[in-house]
């Protein structure tokens, strides 16, 4: 192969090159560049592979495997780079192999496709990133655990429709958090079975007609085993699909949380401080401290929907098997992989710096009403139905708003105004230090309650870590 020929890993049958639009529109280095470790790694299995198998001399694949050793110090230490005008990183390896060892780079690609490389080089790289996330998650899942911990007692109002419902502790609702996390990192672990499988071998779509050795290339890999249908093996994405869908819901997850930290940042909450590092002024206010990084965290996960939405769009029409379109899988890919793992760096570090201001909290739970179902519970206690002492205990909140009082406020005698069952204890029923108490149920909002559920969650951080740790490494 010389000059243009060698450029492309095709064009034998063509009598023209491709139009210079055309080819502009379909290449794919910028974006492959990252996969080069992955390309090289399955290719040195590859190399390696041929020569036990006999089908080039053991002397010819050491060579093979010098010259992509070679390569792959040359990239690492900068003493070489890609010629942009490389197809994708795949041609630009293998001209670069040509380069060193000559016709013999050519026999590297026997029984070999581009389709069951890539696909390969995709599950190598998502593998690795999974590991990185995995172990930023599990980061983030036990700074929550280690703040619930500190506010067991720390009450604040607990909303549903974002309106005062029930007192809870601040321990109680980073928690809430800290398991939806936790599903995600649960959701990680199970879509790395599904990753670990090895299409390399499947050759186009149809397999090889040579004596390959499809395990030993899984093995060599470290991949769980070989894809067990040649057609499949190219043209499935739904491992990238999946990784996208789950990346997606972690970032809804996140976005939730940072639009509380942004809601409870503002003056009218004045429930937490977010540290300079992670805010920024105005241009022109200079009394302004915006919460920058909760909202850019917010508004990623827009993008993470759209690129989740994409990619299925992408699939839903393909017949089998590979098709150019699944080039853009990368795209969408990289482009959720490089805001996902900052947002959840961020975001632990936004919380492990912030400052909660717990009496602030506990004043917005002062005359909200949010202790009235304990007043209901009160009468149920008594023997009054449910019903009755609901629509009883409402009345109860009617008269004080006309009034101009709170619950706090009222005396035996006004209880009794509504019911003889009350007694003096009553009295001590609508606090919300009792209130918060009184929830005791597992996973309520009690502090043993919370206790209980922090301590599940440690046991299954610690399962999870051990669990990725086994599937990943």
């Amino acid at each position: 192969m010389q000059g243009q020929e060698q450029a492309r890993m095709w064009g034998g049958r063509f009598e023209k090159s491709p139009a210079p639009e055309a080819e502009a529109f379909a290449h794919s280095l910028p974006t492959d560049m990252r996969l080069w470790r992955q390309d090289i790694q399955v290719s040195l299995a590859y190399a390696r592979m041929l020569g036990i198998r006999g089908i080039i001399s053991h002397q010819e694949a050491n060579l093979l495997v010098e010259g992509l050793l070679e390569i792959a110090q040359e990239i690492e230490k900068g003493l070489w780079q890609p010629d942009p005008s490389a197809e994708d990183i795949h041609t630009a390896i293998e001209n670069r192999l040509y380069e060193k060892v000559g016709a013999l780079a050519g026999k590297l690609h026997t029984a070999r496709s581009r389709n069951d490389q890539v696909a390969t080089d995709t599950r190598l790289y998502l593998k690795q990133y999974i590991n990185g996330l995995a172990g930023n998650l599990i980061g983030l899942v036990g700074t929550l655990i280690e703040l619930a911990k500190q506010h067991t007692e720390t009450l604040m109002p607990g909303l549903t429709h974002q309106q005062h419902a029930q007192p809870v502790s601040l321990a109680h609702h980073l928690m809430a958090h800290a398991w939806a996390f936790m599903r995600d990192l649960e959701r990680l672990a199970d879509s790395v079975l599904r990753v670990k499988v090895c299409p390399l071998g499947s050759g186009a779509l149809a397999g090889a007609s040579f004596p390959i050795d499809r395990e030993l290339l899984a093995n060599e890999l470290e991949l769980d085993e070989p894809a067990p249908n040649s057609m499949d093996a190219v043209s499935d994405r739904d491992f990238v699909a999946e990784h996208l869908f789950l990346c997606a819901l972690l970032m809804v997850h996140l976005s939730r949380l940072a639009q509380e930290l942004i809601l409870w940042s503002t003056p009218e909450y004045g429930f937490v401080e977010l540290d300079d590092a992670y805010t920024t002024g105005s241009s022109l206010m200079p009394q302004k401290k915006n919460p920058d990084i909760a909202e850019l965290i917010r508004g990623r996960s827009a993008l993470a929907i759209g690129n989740l939405t994409a990619m299925l769009t992408l699939l839903k029409g393909l017949p089998l098997t590979y098709h150019r379109d699944l080039q853009d899988d990368k795209t969408l890919l990289f482009a959720t992989n490089d805001f996902v793992l900052p947002a959840v760096r961020l975001m632990k570090q936004m919380l492990e710096t912030a400052r909660w201001h717990t009496e602030r909290m506990r004043q917005a739970l002062q005359g909200d009403f949010s202790t009235a179902t304990e007043l209901a519970d009160y009468l149920v206690r008594k023997g009054m139905p449910f019903r009755e002492a609901h629509h009883l205990v409402g009345q109860i909140v009617r008269d004080c708003l006309q009034q101009g009082k709170t619950l706090e406020t009222l005396t035996l005698s006004d209880l009794k105004r509504h019911s003889p069952l009350f007694e003096e204890d009553a009295l001590q029923a609508v606090q919300p230090e009792a209130a918060l108490h009184a929830r005791t149920t597992y996973g309520g909002t009690a502090p043993e309650a919370v206790q209980h559920q922090i301590e599940l969650a440690t046991h299954r951080l610690e399962y999870l870590h051990l669990l990725l740790s086994e599937l990943l490494h």
